[in-house]
């Protein structure tokens, strides 16, 4: 697909978006609210919003139209999401995982607003090079670094499952990124599930190998979620973020070595892992669909069917689409 044809994708699923988002039935009394003087968006060490935050292309167009951008950090995506639940964030982007267990919570106001590409090979199962594990059912028995409820969570459970392997059949160990990294470096855990950019970390400079990655076993979509009342109130800034990050998507789509440049001088970790983490990436916004809503239901199910989650979750009342056909 050329640039111009990859444009008007990127802009045929926005116009979508955006008619989903204005779709979405109003509350007693919420009609068109004035722009707020903020929106608070909640990003990670990788994606398309840390790319948006260090463009700043977004935040010049919003300070023209009298809304600052407040930009919140997180280690992975449940904490972020948490946040969006409590109504702390207006906007947010996680792996695939998170926006099922944000949804298992109580009062939960989580909407659906579209999805990237999917980039199977940017998660993986790490174990160091000399580890005499030679395959996933070799995990039977080790103890397996994992960020409860990321992507990676997700991942381990499926690699497991296509080696004939059940949850209860490793030692997971819950542990933040960080925490993962230190222990998986001096060797207090066997394996480690994780994601890009610490999976090019890790590759580049400790010489991990890759056990599994997410080929044949996960899509690995990164999903761009709201709150409904916010919605409600403010598509037009969910336009404007959205726009943002389907210009982002074509921009570093051809723009590879420029874009991990431009993270080394925030992120400071070597532009050839940046550039490794980014060729493997897949870019371009999506729609809420029927492959999201399929995909999003069947991690909620298994999920459910683990004892993971508290309770069942109905992804169908979290989609900003009033219609999805499968």
């Amino acid at each position: 697909m050329n640039k111009a044809h990859a444009s008007l994708a990127s802009l045929f699923a926005l116009a979508f978006v955006l008619y989903a988002a204005y779709s979405l039935p109003a509350k007693s009394g919420e009609t068109g609210n004035a722009a707020p003087a903020s929106i608070r968006i909640g990003y990670q060490k990788y994606g398309t919003l840390i790319l948006v935050k260090a463009r700043g292309e977004l935040d010049r167009k919003l300070k023209a139209a009298g809304v600052t951008v407040d930009w919140a950090e997180f280690a992975f995506g449940p904490p972020m999401l948490e946040a969006l639940n409590a109504a702390h964030l207006d906007f947010a982007a996680s792996g695939e995982t998170p926006p099922v267990f944000a949804l298992a919570a109580k009062g939960s106001d989580l909407v659906y607003l579209g999805y990237e590409s999917a980039s199977p090979e940017g998660e993986a199962i790490l174990v160091a090079k000399d580890a005499g594990i030679a395959g996933i059912a070799g995990l039977k028995g080790r103890k397996v670094a994992v960020a409860r409820g990321s992507n990676a969570h997700y991942l381990l459970i499926r690699a497991l499952a296509s080696a004939g392997l059940g949850w209860k059949d490793i030692q997971p160990v819950y542990l933040a990124p960080a925490d993962a990294r230190a222990a998986f470096a001096n060797g207090a855990v066997d394996a480690w599930a994780i994601w890009d950019f610490h999976l090019a970390v890790a590759q580049e400079t400790a010489g991990a190998r890759i056990l599994a990655d997410g080929q044949k076993l996960v899509q690995n979509h990164e999903i761009y979620t709201s709150r409904k009342d916010f919605i409600r109130q403010h598509p037009e800034l969910a336009k404007t973020v959205l726009e943002e990050i389907a210009r982002t998507d074509e921009w570093a789509r051809t723009h590879t070595a420029e874009a991990a440049e431009l993270l080394d001088r925030q992120l400071g970790i070597g532009v050839p892992v940046l550039k490794k983490a980014l060729e493997r990436r897949a870019y371009g916004l999506h729609p809420v669909d029927a492959e999201l809503a399929s995909a999003q239901q069947n991690i909620a199910d298994t999920l459910h069917a683990l004892g993971l989650l508290p309770k069942p979750v109905q992804v169908s009342l979290a989609l900003s689409a009033t219609e999805i056909q499968p």
